[in-house]
């Protein structure tokens, strides 16, 4: 009887750690699954995306179980905070410098730069200097919303890229910050004719994976994921897949 007993318990032992082990290399991804083409949902309904795809890749080689969270983009953060998500894989710049306190950043896989689009027949923003008093449409939180803010800008709330630039389209704005290669990819992908880029700002701006600040060891497996990538072209051919040039360098 004494030996069932301890059977028992150093079975119950065993599942106990095997669960444990099996939370500890899971991930819990926030993505917006709105942002094409970093995170959206293809004709099946499939979640896909550049960013999808790379945090997938680089999950499977790291050892981690990964599991997204879809959500709007001003609950992303909070969402992380509250322990909801482990991650966040959504085109994040690492340029924020309460971000870098607050968070623990991956290294680079997205090298870019920020583009103000306008409706095609306006001429009147040609650089940042040009959106001061402007209603510009921004995503609260997002690093283009501080910089319109910081450039006298007067912010018309939406809820991420799509919403802002058909508000520059229908008149309800007069222009929206964001990615380079998103603006490119809606202008492409929806042939919405009445938009153009009125400029790009020609600093790199460099997407990271953004982990809650204890998480280094989980930082350092992707990490070293996302190096053998670089190194086997897996991350080149992913962006070739979704850009047609390699936005990792």
């Amino acid at each position: 009887m004494k030996k069932l007993i301890s059977f028992l318990f150093i079975s119950l032992l065993m599942i106990g750690c095997s669960s444990n082990n099996s939370n500890k290399d899971k991930l819990r991804v926030a993505t917006e699954g709105t942002y094409n083409p970093f995170s959206y949902h293809d004709e099946s309904g499939k979640l896909v995306g550049y960013d999808v795809e790379v945090i997938t890749e680089a999950a499977k080689r790291a050892g981690f179980e990964i599991e997204f969270h879809e959500t709007n983009w001003d609950a992303i953060f909070s969402g992380l905070n509250s322990n909801r998500f482990d991650m966040i894989a959504n085109q994040i710049s690492d340029a924020d410098p309460k971000r870098a306190e607050l968070y623990t950043f991956s290294d680079p896989y997205i090298v870019t730069s920020a583009a103000v689009a306008v409706r095609a027949n306006d001429n009147s923003i040609n650089s940042l200097s040009d959106i001061k008093g402007k209603n510009i449409a921004q995503a609260m939180g997002s690093n283009y919303y501080e910089i319109a803010i910081e450039n006298g800008a007067n912010i018309v709330l939406v809820d991420g890229l799509a919403p802002a630039i058909k508000a520059v389209s229908q008149g309800r704005a007069d222009a929206t910050m964001n990615d380079k290669l998103a603006i490119l990819n809606y202008i492409k992908t929806t042939g919405d004719k009445n938009i153009k880029i009125a400029f790009d700002t020609g600093d790199g701006t460099r997407s990271v994976f953004l982990f809650k600040k204890e998480l280094t060891e989980q930082r350092d497996r992707i990490n070293k994921a996302l190096e053998s990538m670089k190194k086997d072209g897996t991350l080149k051919q992913i962006s070739e897949k979704y850009f047609g040039i390699d936005v990792s360098e």
